[in-house]
């Protein structure tokens, strides 16, 4: 058998099309319950008490099984059930169906269409299935069994001497026959399955929204660990340094820097643990599951600052609370991203400056009056090629401390002062919206 031939005949008989076989006969299966109600409604209009005595009225009732099948189709969960059914049979890849019920009419119209094609075909291809090998048997074994040739089963046209032996070739053609309508009906639901079943536009645009969602709170994770551990090794780093150079001459020091590394890595531990339950399946991505809950300008800046000193560097802050008073008046959104932002600015100030940071937070009212608004400005001496390294740009740090800014309506700008008071030193500068007076 040459290779077209084994090609055809796999295409025919093959494990897809069998699988594909199988998928027509169980849509044949679903549309029995329809059927039967059908031929209840038939015989009540038609006033027969066997509708599949007549083939007028047993198609009748297969007419009118199809609309009820398609007004059940409707209901959102049976597009996840079909499409299940054809990724497992019909060979189709999963990733051109749709994933999850049908919600909008426009795809459930289309898994209407649908369920109708796919039990309507399947019931033709089950009645084949069902009454054509039979039928082909016989007619294959009757030219050497004479008791159904004399049999009235309307075989007796069969009797002469040279035409019972046309019968095994119409068995024959009927079985091959069978197997061609049903490889072209199982053909013909594959190529409509991804029109019918695939993902609407509204089904790409919900896709695109949730991968947009889970992609902003991985960005927010990484945001966190990398301003909470980032922040603790540097802080670590440089404390732990100051300490081995003084070892010997200020052993008070020395305990200080000790403390400090231990209550930085304390706290960065928690941080690490809440960040981290995150993840685990089931705690969401609002924090509600913490074990602590997250630091904030109000509860944590003071601690901070003390960390910060702690390796070194000198620090000076100033706060103009405004009208609030008291830090904790602010919303707790911007107080939270407010701490992040000062820490990923004293982490670089670390890493990167020589000298002392001065820190400015105040409250104030925008230039046009329109709403209140809280800015952070810190400016420190950049690094030199004696000190600590230079920077030119900002990292992943102050991308992310413009992503919380962004988030909030606000914005950051990083870089050196090119001209005025402090020029050429190293400044950060975040303004946060506050959306009217603080609380």
């Amino acid at each position: 058998m040459g290779t077209g031939a084994r090609a055809g005949v796999a295409r025919l008989l093959g494990a897809r099309a069998r699988r594909r076989w199988v998928h027509l006969i169980l849509g044949g299966a679903l549309l029995m319950p329809y059927f039967l109600l059908a031929e209840v409604a038939v015989s009540v209009v038609a006033s027969v008490g066997n509708v599949l005595g007549s083939t007028r009225l047993t198609f009748a009732a297969y007419g009118v099984s199809l609309p009820l099948a398609a007004v059940t189709a409707v209901f959102a969960l049976v597009r996840p059930m079909s499409a299940g059914a054809v990724r497992a049979l019909c060979g189709v890849p999963g990733e051109r169906l749709a994933e999850g019920p049908a919600r909008s009419w426009q795809a459930r119209g289309r898994t209407s269409v649908w369920w109708t094609l796919h039990l309507g075909v399947g019931a033709v291809i089950s009645g084949m299935s069902l009454a054509v090998p039979p039928m082909a048997v016989v007619l294959i074994v009757l030219p050497f069994v004479r008791r159904l040739r004399d049999a009235p089963v309307g075989l007796g046209w069969f009797r002469t001497g040279a035409e019972p032996y046309t019968a095994p070739l119409l068995g024959i053609a009927l079985l091959c026959g069978l197997v061609l309508c049903a490889a072209a009906a199982g053909a013909l639901l594959a190529r409509a399955a991804p029109v019918l079943l695939g993902p609407t536009a509204a089904d790409r645009l919900a896709a695109a929204e949730e991968r947009a969602a889970d992609l902003a709170v991985r960005n927010r994770l990484a945001r966190e660990l990398h301003d909470a551990v980032g922040h603790a090794l540097s802080a670590v780093t440089l404390q732990a340094n100051a300490a081995r150079r003084v070892l010997d001459s200020d052993p008070g020091f020395v305990r200080e820097a000790l403390a400090a590394i231990e209550d930085t890595t304390r706290r960065t531990v928690g941080e690490l643990d809440a960040v981290l339950g995150l993840l685990r399946e089931g705690d969401g991505a609002d924090g509600s599951d913490r074990s602590q809950p997250a630091p904030t300008l109000a509860a944590d800046l003071d601690g901070l600052l003390a960390r910060s000193r702690a390796a070194g560097t000198r620090i000076t802050a100033h706060q103009d609370r405004g009208a609030a008073g008291d830090w904790a008046r602010l919303p707790a959104i911007v107080s939270r991203e407010a701490y992040r932002i000062v820490q990923e600015g004293l982490s670089n100030a670390l890493r990167h400056g020589t000298g002392p940071v001065e820190l400015w937070i105040a409250v104030q009212d925008r230039d046009d009056g329109t709403q209140r608004e809280l800015e952070i400005t810190m400016t420190n001496p950049p690094g030199t090629a004696e000190g600590p390294k230079p920077r030119a740009t900002g990292g992943r740090g102050l991308r992310g401390a413009a992503e919380r800014a962004a988030l909030l309506g606000g914005g950051v700008e990083a870089g050196p002062v090119e001209a005025g008071p402090g020029e050429g030193r190293w400044r950060l500068r975040a303004v946060l919206p506050l959306g009217g007076d603080e609380r």
